[in-house]
């Protein structure tokens, strides 16, 4: 009980840690805020912040102009930097000797690093450049450093509270099953201990007091060595980190309300569970000595599976009609009561549905392992809430998960069946264009050049885009073209577009480079058209199609942008940006139609829930081994009373197996339906396009079938080949 509460209140912790350690990084965001001055401006400080982009990652610089009136420095540096003088974060100091092109983006020399105090994690790209007050255009005065809300939290307020509910529902629920399992190891041995005391003249009430407060210390031990435990294991993975989610060790320290939570907490459930379990043996303490026949399991608990069903189906039927909710208000209520009803009417129907498909199968059956099997499951029908239950709330937690990351997907990405890239070839050579088209992810690339006039003109003449590719480029960057032909100029004309005028015989220049001289190449617009059509959001809308031949040899053009598309899926879309930071670290990448801060923060999510799901996982797990075991230690004496009748270790084997997956099988074949209903019914509520995701049953299937086969195999080492006889005496 010790050991399996402190895993239990060491998960707790990691939980309860996690807002504190969100909150640490955006109070250390506000405290570098600057505070603009209440009077006048004058001889004040400016500075200018920019928020850039090093391939997937951001990077923030701050140009600071000192001026007469000098305010306190922000947190993490000693003082404001001078002109020509640079703090830069750790990680941009490495990235700098990686990298050395990054420097363009820093003008001046390295001073010092900015301190943890100044940084909202320990991998943030971040420096503070200092500069003439003639060199900052744009700065606005500043009088101090310091807000009281971060202007972008680290997880907008919305989501985190999606997100807390999220963890509730995959550890939480979980967790608390987990905790009452512990709270009742040895039931079966306890139960006659108790009826014992009972039987000698020990009142109801005592009974009670002495299960709970066993219970309790031993639970207020483990809440102790649980804290322990995630002390340590901060220290380990603070240092760490999750995939998309750093921060320092002590923002991961224990605070007051956690550890006041899991050292009261942990114990008064305990002692709850602890009261419940001894109901029996202080009732009736004749029926727990003789072993006597346990009652039919009420079916209260499927009523609330019932009504939190009724209402997700009523959802998802609204969604096969096409007639979303309009009442966001309602559904806030509906959606988060239906989730915790389904969540636990699946554990509370466990018991009733064991108990009737035991009875029925046994009844049917003809094979002595599965009658026997059978007939234990339909005495014991709790025996499946203790031991399925963990991971039945895991598989139906993962599809909630699932619809969460696939609501904020659609928030921050349009729904579209690739994605654009547009790259200003300023500064960039030839050779690092080549590059960016072979990047891996990358499907097709063009360039797209703007007609050139003379800016000394009073006014501009009208100026057109060309689209310099070939007829095999321009389909991989579209999703259909209809009469391209290679080697001829062309109009471009999107199909979903209402065309522009007509400039059919206008002549346009274009200008090109070549090393230090210029040239000019004119374009016809002709009569011939080419006819596309482009994908949500796409980055080509240019006027006509130059083939690549009309360019000069080794020319570079001016004015002129590259673009790329790729796949959309998150991950390629990083591994993109990534590589395009790599090759061009200072060019400015407009990634067309998708939001870079909320692929962070789809990043940090997907961390948290990761992390959610890993100690779900390890609750599930262990809350199984932990009934497994039990159950095979009370179930000595059957056992061992099976075998003296000539029941062979095979046939015990079989029937441990069967007893431990029938009642698992079923269990995560109900979760695994209403897990998807209940996604479904969450995706409709949201207010996406995406109304149903098929892209994670597969794996749901995968996993909840690989739980199957494990518990299968592990309940087969649980029947001993030694039986000890002595074990019918003692019983």
């Amino acid at each position: 009980m010790v050991v399996g509460g402190s895993i239990g209140v060491c998960c707790l912790a990691a939980v309860l840690t996690i807002p504190a350690v969100l909150d640490a990084r955006d109070g250390r965001v506000a405290a570098r805020e600057p505070r603009g001055p209440h009077s006048s401006a004058a001889g004040a400080t400016r500075l200018l912040a920019t928020a850039d982009a090093n391939g997937s990652r951001p990077l923030g610089r701050v140009f600071v102009a000192r001026g007469e009136k000098v305010p306190d420095p922000p947190p993490g540096i000693p003082g404001l930097p001078n002109p020509g003088e640079v703090f830069v974060s750790p990680r941009l100091h490495d990235l700098l000797g990686a990298e050395p092109g990054v420097g363009k983006l820093l003008p001046g020399r390295e001073r010092g690093l900015i301190g943890p105090a100044g940084l909202a994690h320990p991998d943030e790209l971040y420096a503070y450049i200092g500069m003439r007050p003639d060199q900052l255009h744009g700065g606005s005065p500043v009088a101090g450093f310091g807000v009281r809300w971060a202007p972008s939290p680290v997880v907008e307020p919305s989501t985190l509270d999606i997100l807390r509910f999220t963890l509730a529902g995959v550890v939480l629920l979980p967790l608390a099953v987990f905790l009452s399992v512990c709270a009742r190891l040895s039931a079966a041995t306890r139960l006659r201990r108790l009826a014992a005391l009972r039987l000698l003249g020990l009142s109801v009430k005592g009974v009670g007091r002495v299960n709970a407060a066993e219970t309790v210390v031993a639970a207020l031990f483990g809440a102790v060595l649980g804290l322990a435990e995630y002390w340590l294991a901060n220290q380990i993975i603070g240092r760490i980190g999750l995939p998309g989610l750093k921060w320092y060790v002590g923002d991961g320290d224990l605070t007051v309300t956690t550890v006041a939570v899991c050292l009261v907490g942990a114990p008064v459930l305990a002692w709850f569970a602890a009261r419940a379990g001894a109901a029996k043996a202080a009732a009736n303490p004749l029926a727990v000595r003789r072993s006597g026949v346990a009652g039919t399991p009420r079916a209260w608990g499927v009523l609330l599976l019932v009504a939190g069903m009724g209402i997700v189906v009523g959802y998802c039927v609204l969604g096969v009609l096409d007639r979303p909710p309009r009442d966001t208000a309602l559904s806030s209520l509906l959606m988060p009561a239906a989730v915790v009803m389904v969540g636990i009417g699946l554990v509370l129907t466990l018991p009733v549905l064991s108990h009737r498909l035991s009875r029925r199968v046994a009844g049917a059956t003809s094979s002595l392992p599965l009658g026997l099997a059978m007939r234990r499951n339909e005495v014991e029908p709790g025996s499946a809430l203790r031991v399925a239950s963990g991971l039945v709330l895991l598989v139906f937690a993962a599809s909630l998960a699932q619809g969460v990351l696939v609501e904020l997907d659609q928030v921050s990405r349009p729904n579209t069946v690739q994605q654009d890239y547009r790259i200003p070839l300023d500064g960039i050579g030839a050779a690092d264009v080549t590059a960016l088209t072979l990047l891996p992810g990358v499907k097709g690339s063009v360039t797209e050049q703007r007609s050139w006039f003379d800016g000394n003109l009073d006014e501009p003449p009208p100026e057109i885009s060309a689209t310099v590719a070939t007829c095999a480029q321009l389909a991989r960057m579209v999703t259909a073209t209809t009469g391209c032909v290679d080697g001829k100029v062309m109009r471009l004309t999107d199909e979903r577009v209402p065309s522009g005028p007509e400039r059919i015989g206008e002549v346009f220049p274009f200008r090109f480079w070549q090393g230090s001289r210029r040239t000019t190449v004119d374009v016809t617009v002709p009569q011939r058209e080419v006819r596309f059509r482009a994908h949500d959001l796409s980055a080509v809308d240019s006027d006509i199609l130059v083939p690549p031949s009309m360019v000069p040899r080794k020319a570079r053009p001016d004015n002129a942008t590259l673009l790329l598309t790729s796949a959309p899926d998150p991950a390629v879309v990083r591994g993109v940006l990534d590589g395009i930071g790599a090759v061009a670290p200072t060019a400015a990448v407009d990634l067309v139609g998708t939001n870079v801060e909320g692929m962070q923060q789809i990043a940090v999510v997907k961390a948290l829930l990761g992390a959610g799901m890993v100690l779900g996982l390890v609750i599930g797990v262990a809350a199984y081994l932990v009934s497994v075991t039990d159950r095979a230690v009370e179930r000595r004496a059957q056992v061992t009373a099976l075998s003296l009748l000539g029941a062979r270790p095979r046939t015990l084997r079989v029937v441990q197996c069967v007893q431990v997956v029938s009642p698992l099988a079923v269990g995560l074949l109900l979760a695994l339906v209403a897990g998807k209903l209940t996604e479904s019914g969450y995706l409709i509520t949201g207010g996406g396009a995406v109304f149903w995701d098929g892209a994670g049953v597969p794996l749901l299937l995968f996993s909840a079938a690989g739980v199957v086969v494990v518990a299968a195999i592990g309940a087969l080492p649980l029947v001993g080949r030694r039986v000890d006889p002595e074990l019918i005496g003692r019983d």
